[in-house]
């Protein structure tokens, strides 16, 4: 992408008012996306972004330059800009990079450059007839997106390494109405795949259980407000753990002292029955990756066990901040963004309960089927969220469903509160955004019982 001499002098240059690292990150992506309103193409999208990133620390002070003009000129003179902003003593280092070669866990089959955007097209006005066939369903959206990224990453330790990442995703939002009130229901798909993703899975069921949602809903009643024991069942579920614990669990606050576990490693932080992972390697997964964005391999990091705060997840830069090595979880929306920590595929680990014993061994309370948006303090962990789909649990059985049910709390106070998990994980794909852009991310979780949690809804139902 780019010749390793004129690497090494970029690095070289970087260095030369007395930073103490330097690292250069080269992008070259190919974007397509495509929206369809009413059964109709409404927007179409597609691109290439090319840039190098320039990065230099001198001990944990840092700063970041961009361009999109790859000339030998302009990224030795964007080189010179930036280490003007350190200052210091200039050494000469005999730099001699030598490629690392990594192993592929993320196999593609059907590049989507491949597929003619008529495929795709078609594949969008599936879901769409299949979610519009419902009778209260008054609007659908599809989404389709997909993506082609190359990156190669080099620094002052002498790395470098390449890698490609293909991804596709497809979300589909119905809308149901009634009485001039609306519901929407939503579901959003994806991989770190080639277009053969949508050979492993049947989009029609997806488009109806997104009219199924917003169908229900827009038939439930208000749900009642108060402190009760709620149940969030598994997949997009655990939202609320990546939002409201695992957002304070990166090295980009707890380096800062922001976050609420900050200073806490070893310490009981959650139930006995919490575990929790962040895992960049499962293969095709929608947030996993051969490397992160420092060219450090991605691993699978133990954050929870049993309720004791094992890791934290880690950048180079905190790193040097906590005195501690790098966890491969560096990332960044593209080279306009200097990296920082961020997850992966985060979730809560199986536990020993069966979703229906746990549904069994609840008298009163609220079933929140699939999570909607919300809003995290990071440094308090207080949280806001909308259910999506919500019913009333009485005698052990789900009952009626209900809406407008907003779940509020704090993070490490749940984390206490979680005294029932299930054996029934599933993940979730979302984007995640952050001070280094939006990037993909897995959310995920078995059912897990909260004994007791503030319901925000309409007072005097029950």
């Amino acid at each position: 992408m780019l010749d390793k001499i004129v690497i090494e002098d970029i690095i070289n240059e970087a260095l030369s008012t007395g930073g103490d690292f330097a690292e250069v990150f080269i992008e070259d992506k190919i974007n397509t996306g495509l929206s369809m309103l009413g059964g109709k193409i409404e927007s179409g999208m597609s691109g290439r972004d090319y840039g190098v990133g320039i990065r230099i620390f001198k001990g944990t002070n840092s700063v970041y330059a961009y361009t999109n003009d790859s000339t030998k000129e302009t990224l030795i003179s964007v080189a010179r800009q930036a280490s003007l902003a350190l200052k210091g003593k200039s050494k000469d280092i005999k730099l001699d990079l030598m490629k690392k070669e990594i192993e592929n866990k993320h196999k593609i089959i059907t590049f989507p450059r491949n597929i003619r955007k008529n495929r795709k097209v078609q594949l969008m006005k599936k879901a769409y007839e299949v979610a519009k066939k419902e009778e209260e369903i008054s609007q659908v959206k599809v989404i389709y997106m997909d993506s082609e990224q190359k990156v190669a990453i080099a620094n002052s330790e002498g790395l470098y390494v390449e890698d490609k990442r293909v991804r596709t995703r497809t979300a589909i939002n119905a809308v149901a109405s009634k009485d001039g009130e609306m519901q929407s229901g939503f579901y959003g798909i994806g991989g770190h795949s080639g277009f053969e993703f949508y050979d492993s899975i049947n989009i029609e069921d997806y488009a109806k259980e997104s009219s199924r949602i917003a169908k229900t809903m827009i038939n439930a009643k208000p749900c009642p407000s108060g402190k009760m024991p709620v149940i969030i069942d598994n997949e997009f579920g655990g939202v609320i753990f990546h939002e409201a614990c695992g957002h304070g669990l990166e090295a980009t606050s707890v380096a800062k002292g922001t976050s609420i576990f900050a200073g806490k490693l070893g310490e009981k932080i959650a139930s006995d029955v919490v575990t929790a992972v962040d895992d960049g390697t499962i293969p095709n997964a929608w947030g996993s990756q051969n490397i992160d964005d420092e060219g450090m391999e991605t691993r699978k990091n133990l954050l929870i066990e049993n309720g004791i705060l094992k890791g934290y997840l880690v950048d180079k830069l905190n790193g040097r901040r906590l005195n501690t090595k790098s966890t491969g979880s560096s990332r960044r929306q593209s080279y306009k963004y200097a990296p920082t920590s961020r997850m992966t595929n985060t979730y809560i680990a199986n536990g020993k309960s069966k979703k229906e014993e746990i549904i069994a061994n609840t008298e009163y309370g609220l079933y929140a089927k699939y999570m909607g948006g919300g809003s995290v303090n990071p440094s308090t962990g207080d949280f806001n969220f909308a259910v999506m789909e919500g019913y009333i649990v009485r005698n052990g059985k789900i009952e009626e469903p209900v809406r407008g049910a907003t779940l509020i709390g704090n993070g490490g106070n749940i984390l206490k509160k979680i005294d029932m998990v299930g054996n029934n994980l599933a993940h979730g794909q979302g984007m995640c955004g952050s001070i280094s852009g939006a990037v993909p991310t897995n959310v995920g979780q078995p059912t897990i019982r909260v004994e007791a949690m503030t319901v925000g809804g309409r007072k005097g139902e029950k």
